[in-house]
Formats: C-alpha cells, structure tokens, sequence
C-alpha cells in the first residue's frame, strides 16, 4: 500500500488480482447516487466545462471513460482499461513527501445516457480509505458540466493518524481532477 517506489506493472498486477474477489470496505454500495451516508466526509464539486457546443460532451465523456481525471492529475491506473462496471483497478498516486500509495478499488456503476456520462468507484481491503467517488460528465441548460460526489474516512492506521494530512491530498488531488477534465474538454 506504502512504497518509497512506484510499484512495477507486475506488482500492481498481483494487487489487482489479490483485490478482485473481495467485498468493497464499506456498506453504502451506490450511495453516490442519492444520499451519502453519515460518518464519513463528504465532497461535491462540480466546475463548467464550457457551452454544450460541438463535440465539447463527447471529448469530455470519452476523458473521463479512459481515467481522464485521474491520469491528469498525476496518478497511474493499472490496468489502462477503459472504465467498466466492475472493473478492479489500482491507483498509485506520489505521496508530497516521498514514496508512493497503491490504493485498489472497482467500479461500482457506469451511467451512460445522450446527456450523461460517468461512473463511481469503491474502495477495497487494498485502499487506505473506505468509501466511494462519482465522476459526472453532464449537459444541461446549454453547458457541459463536470462533478464529483464522494463520501471516504480513513481505514488504514497510518491514514487515521495522517488524517490532516489525507484530507489535505485527497482536497488537492480532487481539484487536479477538475483541472484535468477542463483541459480535456478544451
């Protein structure tokens, strides 16, 4: 979970076959999709795209379906698969003092409809936090929106000691995934 280096293809192979028959870390399975449950968190963040013009939706759907957000704001995701319900991943993500954090998760839901498209992620035993994250592409009143809905607490010990510090990151790295995806949609 806690490297000095970033883990190898391999490695990050080995944890995304450890993790994927195991129950996700938290009971509320889908919550991003209406209530968030109490005891954790919360995050909703959205930011404008640009207006509903073009292919402005398209580019931005299509980001977000190849780990747009993710991959822009520095983390590596193995495997580099398109997003898929069900799919269990890895996420490395550079820690701002040294080393690296391996998290896994699965996608939880995929929504895909003309006005549309996104999809959540749960976290596994392989993740410091517990909890869920959506990431939302969506056109309405002549934009092109961009949103985030999270609820996580700290799992691992060294995540509850480090809450300060986690919550800072995780505050950091949310604001890169919008950044990512303004620059994706152009």
């Amino acid at each position: 979970m806690f490297s000095r280096r970033s883990p190898s293809d391999d490695a990050l192979a080995k944890v995304v076959s450890g993790q994927r028959g195991l129950p996700f870390t938290y009971a509320a399975v889908g919550a991003t999709r209406g209530e968030l449950p109490s005891g954790y968190h919360h995050d909703r963040r959205s930011v404008t795209l640009g207006p509903d013009e073009g292919d402005r939706f398209e580019r931005a759907s299509r980001a977000l379906a190849r780990w747009g957000p993710q991959r822009g704001a520095g983390l590596r995701v193995y495997p580099a698969d398109p997003v898929a319900e069900g799919l269990t991943f890895a996420l490395v993500i550079r820690l701002p003092v040294a080393g690296v954090m391996t998290a896994a998760g699965r996608v939880v839901y995929v929504t895909d409809t003309p006005t549309e498209f996104g999809f959540a992620y749960g976290t596994l035993p392989g993740h410091p936090e517990e909890g869920e994250e959506a990431f939302v592409v969506a056109r309405a009143d002549g934009e092109v929106r961009f949103g985030i809905v999270a609820f996580s607490r700290p799992r691992h010990v060294l995540a509850r000691l480090g809450a300060p510090v986690t919550r800072r990151i995780q505050v950091q790295v949310t604001d890169r995934y919008l950044e990512a995806m303004r620059s994706a949609a152009g």
